[in-house]
């Protein structure tokens, strides 16, 4: 098999959890590397061994020995760079979510269509083996018809602050930073059902709460604590077109007594958490069970999720396969994103 070549856009935090897994991966070759920060850009360069450093991603996309990018970058540019990455007839992996907007979104697909090129999503939770395992009891029948799924990912003081709070940049706050990682991964397990209607509330209430001392949080490396434009709490109830449901929350700050975590799914024949960890229940001789899968970690496996997500992304590239987070997922989930900000702006269910 031959090598992929790979240009790395954006070197901010995330981007290591793409550097490192391609470096691993016998059939890739981190060829360039891309940030606005030229010196950031020269010591990820150094320490990946990439042959080729930009400070501008357009100059990178015409380099015509690069197969495949990865997009790290602020949300808001996702949009502009995926398109300009299909293109130039790159393959792209683009950061969660997608974009800001379902707009952004249809405009990538329509590239994507276009340019014959894939794209995969960042979905990294569906790319975790215990996701992966459970997908395989559902498609098996295990759990019956899915039809009600609830998730929480609640942080008491977990605001980044910088450009993750910065609305024109990311687009909202919690709900589309980290609420975009358990509705994906819900809806997923579900069986990727069409959504009918969705009703959402979102507060903003505490801010990003800079006066709080004696617990230590994670600040984005442009944190300021006068910027804080997005949510601190957003809910919603998900319909779909089968009957089934899904209830998620989630928060960047919240007066709650410790963060918690859990995505859990209900089936008539069976039902299975995910967080805060992998355990299915089901009835056997009149009698009910929980079961306890033996695997290597009863969490999500951050990193080995990440690999998986690299490799597959490889894979994918080389074989010409349709990645399992395609741009079609990424469109579906900036719609239920994009309608849960609307039904709290309007106060009222929307159907989409």
């Amino acid at each position: 098999m031959k090598t992929v070549n790979i240009g790395i856009i954006g070197l901010g935090s995330i981007s290591e959890y793409h550097l490192k897994p391609y470096g691993n991966n016998p059939h890739a070759n981190i060829y360039a590397v891309c940030d606005l920060n030229e010196e950031r850009a020269k010591t990820a360069a150094a320490l990946y061994g990439a042959e080729k450093v930009y400070t501008d991603y357009r100059e990178l996309l015409a380099d015509e020995q690069i197969d495949g990018v990865s997009i790290c970058t602020w949300n808001n540019t996702h949009a502009e760079i995926s398109i300009a990455a299909l293109n130039a007839g790159k393959h792209v992996l683009v950061e969660k979510p997608l974009c800001r907007t379902t707009e952004e979104a249809v405009k990538i697909q329509e590239a994507v269509e276009a340019s014959g090129k894939l794209l995969q999503v960042g979905f990294v939770r569906r790319y975790d083996p215990n996701a992966q395992m459970l997908r395989a009891f559902a498609d098996a029948g295990e759990f019956g018809e899915i039809y009600y799924a609830k998730a929480s990912s609640i942080r008491r003081l977990g605001n980044p602050g910088g450009w993750f709070s910065d609305i024109e940049r990311s687009g909202g706050g919690p709900l589309i930073d980290i609420g975009v990682h358990v509705i994906d991964l819900c809806w997923y397990m579900m069986g990727r059902p069409k959504v009918k209607s969705v009703t959402g509330n979102t507060y903003r209430k505490l801010g990003n709460r800079a006066n709080i001392q004696n617990l230590s949080r994670y600040q984005a490396a442009d944190y300021d604590a006068k910027k804080n434009d997005v949510e601190d709490l957003a809910n919603a109830l998900i319909r779909f077109e089968n009957g089934a449901s899904l209830m998620i929350e989630v928060s960047f700050t919240l007066h709650a007594s410790k963060n918690e975590s859990t995505v859990k799914l209900y089936g008539d024949k069976g039902g299975f958490e995910i967080d805060p960890e992998v355990m299915m229940t089901t009835e056997k001789n009149n009698t009910i069970l929980n079961v306890h899968p033996q695997t290597d970690s009863a969490g999500f496996q951050f990193e080995k999720a990440f690999q998986n997500e690299i490799d597959h992304f490889v894979d994918c590239i080389l074989t010409g396969n349709q990645p399992i987070s395609p741009v079609e997922d990424g469109v579906e989930i900036m719609k239920i994103l994009n309608a849960v900000y609307e039904s709290a702006a309007q106060g009222k269910e929307i159907y989409l």
